[in-house]
């Protein structure tokens, strides 16, 4: 079980590096003004949201479900914390597909928000790993 929980944390680690840095990827990409730099941006928001954001979600959910795999479900029913927790993870799910969606208007030269709404957007992850943090270690209820 122990062995689960290390990986399941470092892809958490991984998953939210990523949740971090291209919402900030976005910011510049929507202060950039010259077709070089864009090319640019759209080559590295791919590289990271393909190549290391969503296979670190993918398996994260995957060493959590296991995780969960080592509990009954009566011992489930009684971790109130856990259902939280489950649900901003949900949150965030949501949160990474719309990261997906927004890099498909920038891959299509279509973004409509500011640099001032990604600044803004940037902060829902980090709201979210507080959250979570203090479910985990705390459990509070």
């Amino acid at each position: 079980m122990l062995w689960v929980k290390a990986f399941h944390i470092i892809f958490v680690i991984t998953w939210f590096a990523a949740l971090f840095y291209l919402p900030r990827l976005f910011v510049y990409h929507a202060m950039c003004d010259d077709k070089a730099g864009s090319e640019r941006f759209k080559i590295m928001e791919r590289k990271l949201y393909r190549g290391i954001m969503t296979p670190s979600a993918v398996l994260t959910v995957l060493f959590g479900l296991w995780l969960l795999s080592f509990y009954s479900f009566d011992q489930l029913m009684a971790m109130h914390w856990l259902h939280a927790k489950l649900t901003l993870v949900l949150l965030l799910l949501v949160y990474h597909g719309y990261c997906g969606r927004l890099l498909g208007k920038f891959n299509n030269d279509s973004n409509h928000h500011s640099h001032i709404f990604y600044r803004w957007f940037n902060e829902l992850p980090v709201l979210i790993l507080v959250a979570v943090v203090v479910l985990v270690v705390v459990k509070p209820f």
